[in-house]
């Protein structure tokens, strides 16, 4: 059996702070998050002024942290722009926005020099970067540091931000809500203005402000709002619902990439099988032995991750199996613990020889290719807030992102809005003070099983009702489901201290109704979207879909 971890971490008591203990901190820029984006975008930012970086955990807890295969970019001599751009429209199926597309992949070389420049290692072959092969790609352009390459692009960006003077990390902060210049039910975004952010310290309970002219959100995806996923526990979408919550628009929540192989395993929580062992010659087998993704594309184990993911999923119902098999046993062991050195040795460690064994995977909530609305600069309609990596929507990724586009779109907007925010960014006039947070007549709580509770429950009528396939009946029911379980959590909300399980919980209750919303929207199956009601693509849907804060109401501003 795989490992579920469904809960958040033993609840945290504190003591009442006192209103008069909350700090207000000043910086140039304030920077939400500590993955890929997140640093090089401090990493810039900090030539030009004092940079903030909140971070919910330790600094090195970060998808980017975790991405195994790769990093996608055009330099071989046999491939070119064009090929990378017609693969990466070809997998978003008609919804990436081809001038978004032709920028990131034409600006990715230079992109691939500075993180080479600030001390990443890519491994090399004969002098030159070693090149993977992945699902939806047609040459080989994955540029990989072994199977760890996110842990590599990290440990090189923190070591640049660690002995920058002009940053300061904040771990174990958990970012809480922006702090605005006028409440968002009473003003539309673009007339509202992005003072700071709120953020609880988790050693004391303290909620304190952090006020800047620019705060960049670089804060990742959601993964947790599923029960099964390959993320880390930090990734509960706080960047996406403090946005919503400020009214901007959240974009294409109903694509969600499953990646098709996870580690099934009881002591193997959210481990990773990178798409590059498929992309090396890797076989997905059922149990009984047989080869089976020639039944679903003529890509076989290439093909883009939403079929992959489809059809383990197939399987897994066709059969009544608990995984499926990634057969690499057919490939030299030299080469697979050359290539693959974090798998094999983790795989060994539980007792899987991969050289002998075929690899037990099935799949996981995994990226999120929808998220907070903003332009080709990491800007937002709420004036003073930026937005990059997978907390954003760039429109790069459409209905279905390539493999190995993720860290790229994560360095080419951390670059871009860093010069926007640079270039455009004025100081904060003297008289404009934002409102300190208090604390009301909240006091701690004595009942942290509502949050376990409603924990547990949230992420499970996810993975059941709007998982990989989805259908109209099941869409309903999560929907009247969430909307209950939200009016308890606000309730709680409102009453209690603040923890950082309380906040994580709020977040994922929110996005949980975005991302339904989304999908009760979109009546047919586009890339990851699929649902029985509606098997075929539409060209009614041949657009983004979007849902804010005030849908369902009366205009404001």
């Amino acid at each position: 059996m795989k490992a579920r971890e469904s809960r958040p971490p033993a609840f945290r008591s504190v003591r009442l702070p006192s209103e008069t203990t909350m700090a207000t901190y000043k910086f140039d820029f304030i920077v939400v998050g500590s993955g890929a984006a997140g640093l090089l975008a401090a990493h810039k930012l900090a030539r030009s002024g004092r940079v903030a970086i909140i971070t919910k955990r330790s600094p090195e807890i970060s998808n980017s942290n975790l991405a195994q295969g790769g990093i996608a970019a055009v330099t071989a001599p046999n491939d070119n722009f064009s090929l990378h751009i017609a693969d990466t429209l070809r997998t978003g199926a008609g919804l990436s926005d081809p001038r978004v597309v032709k920028l990131v992949i034409s600006e990715a070389p230079a992109r691939i020099q500075e993180l080479v420049e600030i001390g990443t290692r890519f491994t090399l072959k004969n002098g030159t970067f070693e090149l993977g092969l992945e699902g939806g790609h047609s040459r080989r352009r994955i540029l990989h540091a072994a199977d760890a390459t996110g842990r590599e692009i990290e440990r090189a960006l923190l070591e640049s931000c660690r002995s920058d003077s002009n940053i300061t990390f904040f771990p174990y902060f958990s970012a809480v809500d922006l702090i605005l210049k006028s409440r968002p039910a009473r003003v539309r975004p673009k007339k509202n203005s992005c003072l700071g952010v709120y953020a609880l310290e988790e050693a004391t309970g303290r909620v304190h402000s952090f006020i800047a002219p620019a705060v960049l959100l670089a804060s990742g995806g959601a993964g947790k709002v599923y029960r099964y996923t390959s993320n880390p526990d930090v990734t509960t979408g706080d960047g996406m619902a403090m946005a919503y919550r400020a009214g901007l628009k959240l974009v294409n929540m109903e694509f969600v990439q499953f990646h098709p192989t996870c580690l099934y395993h009881p002591q193997a929580k959210s481990f990773l099988i990178s798409e590059a062992l498929r992309g090396e010659g890797g076989i997905l087998r059922g149990g009984d032995g047989k080869a089976f993704m020639k039944n679903y594309s003529r890509y076989l184990e290439l093909a883009p991750r939403d079929i992959v993911a489809r059809a383990i999923d197939s399987e897994l119902k066709r059969t009544g199996a608990d995984c499926v098999y990634l057969d690499m046993t057919h490939l030299k062991p030299a080469f697979l613990k050359k290539r693959f050195p974090t798998i094999y040795d983790k795989c060994l460690e539980l007792g899987i020889d991969i050289t002998k064994d075929p690899i037990p995977v099935v799949p996981a909530a995994h990226f999120f290719c929808g998220g907070v609305s903003s332009d080709e600069h990491g800007k937002t309609r709420l004036p003073g807030l930026y937005a990059i990596g997978e907390v954003a929507h760039s429109g790069l990724h459409g209905a279905n992102r390539l493999a190995s586009n993720s860290l790229l779109e994560a360095c080419v907007f951390a670059h871009r809005a860093a010069e926007a925010i640079k270039s455009g960014c004025k100081r904060r006039p003297a008289g404009e003070k934002p409102a300190r947070w208090t604390t009301g007549n909240a006091r701690p709580s004595d009942e942290a099983v509502i949050i376990t509770h409603n924990w547990d429950e949230i992420r499970t009528l996810m993975w059941n009702y709007v998982g990989i396939v989805r259908s109209d009946k099941r869409l309903a029911r999560a929907s009247a489901r969430v909307k209950v379980i939200s009016e308890e959590i606000i309730k709680y909300y409102w009453d209690f201290l603040l923890t950082r399980d309380l906040l994580e919980l709020r977040n994922i209750a929110c996005l949980a109704d975005v991302i339904i919303r989304s999908a009760r929207s979109r009546k047919e199956s586009r890339g990851l979207h699929y649902t029985v009601d509606y098997p075929e693509q539409s060209g009614k849907f041949s657009r983004p879909t979007s849902v804010d804060r005030y849908q369902g109401q009366k205009k404001h501003g």
